[in-house]
């Protein structure tokens, strides 16, 4: 039986403390019983005629700080960067990579679609490799192998400096709740880290220049070519937990794609989706919980209490 899940954690942020609701979403519960309902249960109730599911969970902020009371919380967040800090794909690194063609006259344009089907491969000069492979290379591309690598090479890391000004000029923001939940992390001792496909320069300026460099400063960023395999391999989560020394079954992860579930749960991790634009339609069967964002209140849709819940055993999708 399917059962929905509601936090019941009054979400605090302000000093006269008014409690925000949080809006419902899917999560299904197998073989629920009423064994569930003990003290030390994150279940604060169940009401199977509204296959509902109340969490028992608070958070709120005392000087400055924001605190949250759960029997388990994560040893570690790891989110993905693009399209779960800030959904950037369209409007974002397309434009970027446009640019750049259009600046090197390639003689290329990735609209929309074509980009959707193109973010099936994780990193950006594996993308456009992929993409000329499979079209034909322009014909002011090199001919040999080795010089097309550096090709390459030039046109990302072009194409990462446009991507940077858009970030610095701040004309694509944080998407809903994002900082709440890190906020809510960093208070808690949780540990957080960012781990991306992208160019580490790239993901480094969001971080700084959208989360803020006191924030910055406590969140560990694993991205770019740190890893050899890129996602769906889960190397970079991976490596993500040995560098945090933490155990993959105490981190859970936010991500916003397939090939991103994909990675963490081969890493053993749990895995919330928050869809994005261009990842709405896609199967995530496999996640542990699935969100259309994270949310701020009044429209919060999970927070820091509600990872930990999904560690407990009961607590699978």
């Amino acid at each position: 039986m399917a059962l929905r899940v509601v936090s019941s954690s009054p979400a605090i942020f302000s000093s006269q403390r008014r409690a925000a609701s949080v809006l419902p979403s899917t999560l299904t519960l197998p073989n629920t019983n009423s064994s569930l309902l003990s003290s030390s249960s994150p279940i604060s109730s169940i009401d199977r005629t509204k296959s509902v599911v109340t969490l028992r969970s608070k958070t709120s902020r005392r000087n400055g700080v924001v605190t949250c009371s759960a029997s388990v919380l994560p040893k570690a967040l790891l989110f993905d960067c693009d399209g779960v800090l800030v959904d950037t794909e369209k409007d974002g690194h397309r434009i970027s990579f446009n640019d750049t063609f259009s600046e090197k006259e390639l003689g290329v344009t990735w609209d929309v679609d074509l980009y959707g089907e193109l973010l099936k491969i994780g990193g950006g000069k594996e993308r456009m490799t992929a993409y000329f492979n499979k079209v034909g290379w322009p014909e002011n591309a090199p001919k040999t192998e080795e010089e097309r690598k550096e090709f390459i090479a030039g046109l990302h890391k072009r194409k990462t400096e446009l991507f940077m000004v858009l970030i610095e000029k701040k004309l694509l923001p944080l998407r809903p709740g994002v900082e709440k939940l890190i906020d809510q992390a960093l208070g808690n001792a949780v540990k957080v880290a960012v781990c991306s496909t992208s160019n580490e320069k790239a993901v480094s300026a969001i971080v700084s220049c959208l989360l803020g460099p006191e924030r910055a400063e406590q969140i560990q960023i694993f991205a770019g070519d740190v890893v050899p395999r890129k996602k769906p391999d889960p190397a970079i989560y991976l490596l993500a937990a040995e560098t945090l020394a933490v155990d993959p079954s105490s981190c859970v992860v936010v991500e916003d794609s397939g090939i991103g579930l994909a990675a963490a749960k081969a890493a053993g991790m749990t895995c919330i989706v928050t869809k994005s634009g261009y990842t709405a339609e896609e199967n995530f069967s496999n996640a542990d919980a699935v969100f259309d964002c994270i949310g701020d209140p009044p429209e919060e849709r999970f927070d820091l209490a509600f990872c930990g819940s999904l560690l407990k055993k009961q607590y699978v999708s």
